[in-house]
C-alpha cells in the first residue's frame, strides 16, 4: 500500500479514535491521565505482541536512534502530546479540538524543512496555509 493511504488509515483510527476516547473520558468521568493510562496499556499489549518478533533488533539500534525514539515518541509526542489531547478533549468539544490537534502535519512538515533539509515547494507552502485556514474556519467563534 502507498504511504498516502496508511496516513489517511491514520487520520482516520486518530479521528474516530479520539471520538471514543471522549465519550469513555466523560462517561466514566475519568482523568485525562487515567485516559492516557487505559489507552497506553492497550497499545502497549497489542504493539509488544506484534513487534515480538523485532523485539531483537532493538540493541542493533544503538543508543542514539533509541534516544530519538524515547524523547520523540515516548516524552514528546507520547506523554506530553497526549496529556494536552486528552486534557483537550475532555474539556471542549471534538469539533473545535481536532482540527487543532491534527495541526501536527504542519509542525512535522516544519520541522522536516527546518531540520532535514527537505525541499520547500510552493505547493508544501501552499498545503501549509490551506491547513491554517482551514483550521481558522472550523474553530473561529
Amino acid at each position: 500500500m502507498k504511504p498516502q493511504l496508511f496516513a489517511l488509515l491514520t487520520a482516520i483510527c486518530w479521528g474516530v479514535g479520539g471520538y471514543f476516547e471522549k465519550k469513555g473520558l466523560h462517561l466514566g468521568n475519568l482523568s485525562p491521565t487515567m485516559g492516557i493510562t487505559i489507552r497506553t496499556a492497550v497499545a502497549l499489549l497489542i504493539l509488544g505482541t506484534a513487534s515480538f518478533p523485532q523485539w531483537r533488533t532493538i540493541p542493533q539500534a544503538g543508543p542514539k536512534a533509541l534516544l530519538y525514539m524515547i524523547i520523540g515518541g515516548g516524552v514528546v509526542a507520547g506523554a506530553a502530546g497526549m496529556l494536552c489531547f486528552y486534557t483537550a478533549i475532555k474539556g471542549a468539544p471534538l469539533t473545535k479540538v481536532m482540527p487543532i490537534a491534527f495541526t501536527s502535519p504542519l509542525f512535522g512538515a516544519l520541522m522536516g524543512i527546518l531540520f532535514s533539509g527537505e525541499p520547500l515547494t510552493l505547493k508544501t507552502v501552499l498545503g501549509m496555509l490551506m491547513t491554517v485556514g482551514g483550521i481558522i474556519l472550523l474553530t473561529i467563534g
